[in-house]
């Protein structure tokens, strides 16, 4: 059953028990079985939206040699429907390659399982952007009642890449589009992140693009503007340099608060942790999770 699991990915794997279908609890229907493909519905939580031509070509052209691989998943939805659950790429290459039926495993999922298992598959895939990634775990958060922790659980990485993903949306539209056409890539994007002014992350965006810088380079830029930003402040701060030693504590913190935490400090050691918050419901959620730190 260890190649199973392997070939649906640790995070969907998460969702769907190890036994066979026959022997599952809870209602599920028996088993694997060949469905006709027009008896397919496709997932109405379908978090992606743009499928490459040419990859669902290359993926039909494999299909026509060597047959599904890996059924898709379904649930039933009325006598002889079924609604998808995972496994949209292979029903569209499926249908390229001139099947008239598909492996399926058949389960029984309600809608908000049935968003979960279709946003924690998404993520698994290797081909999408780092904003369709945010998106989902943001909507994994928020529409399946997640916690961070939780999240860290289902899709296998540390709370701090989660939150990483997440700051991603508070960027400026230019910047995520950007993002998702592949002009500047992640690591160019956490350092955009470390600026407050969506102005100033648009300059150094559009320097990126017209100069091709690296990202060392943009990390090497941004510490100069916000050392320069500093100049006028009553105490001055230390170079970013000095804080280096808590990168780590601070992607934690970053990772446990959901937020862009920031440290600060002044020539004198002297300094502040700054947690920023954008609503009333994000400063008393981030005020909640104080609160469990004194329980």
């Amino acid at each position: 059953m260890a190649a199973k699991k392997n070939a649906l990915g640790r995070g969907l794997s998460a969702l769907i028990t190890d036994e066979e279908p026959s022997r599952r609890r809870g209602g599920d229907l028996p088993g694997q079985d060949e469905i006709e493909l027009n008896a397919i519905e496709a997932n109405p939580f379908q978090p992606r939206t743009r499928f490459e031509e040419e990859s669902l070509q290359e993926l039909a052209s494999s299909i026509r040699e060597l047959g599904i691989i890996q059924p898709i998943i379904v649930r039933q939805i009325a006598e002889g429907r079924y609604q998808l659950i995972a496994g949209e790429r292979r029903l569209r290459a499926a249908g390229m390659a001139g099947l008239e039926t598909i492996p399926a495993w058949i389960r029984t999922a309600d809608d908000q399982e049935l968003l979960e298992m279709a946003l924690v598959e998404n993520i698994q895939r290797e081909d999408l952007d780092a904003i369709e990634i945010a998106i989902s775990y943001q909507r994994l958060l928020d529409e399946c009642s997640l916690t961070q922790e939780n999240l860290s659980e289902r899709v296998g990485k540390k709370r701090s890449t989660i939150s990483n993903y997440i700051r991603l949306l508070k960027l400026p539209a230019e910047i995520q589009l950007g993002i998702k056409h592949r002009q500047i890539s992640m690591g160019h994007a956490r350092s955009l992140i470390n600026m407050d002014d969506p102005e100033a992350q648009l300059k150094v965006y559009n320097k990126i693009i017209a100069n091709d810088l690296s990202v060392r380079k943009v990390e090497d830029l941004v510490r100069k503007l916000g050392t320069e930003n500093r100049e006028d402040d009553p105490v001055k701060e230390k170079p970013g340099n000095e804080l280096d030693g808590y990168e780590s504590l601070r992607d934690h913190l970053a990772g446990y608060f959901g937020a862009d935490v920031q440290f600060r400090r002044n020539e004198k050691g002297k300094g502040k942790i700054v947690i920023p918050f954008s609503s009333n419901d994000e400063l008393e959620r981030i005020v909640g999770l104080l609160d469990k730190l004194n329980t």
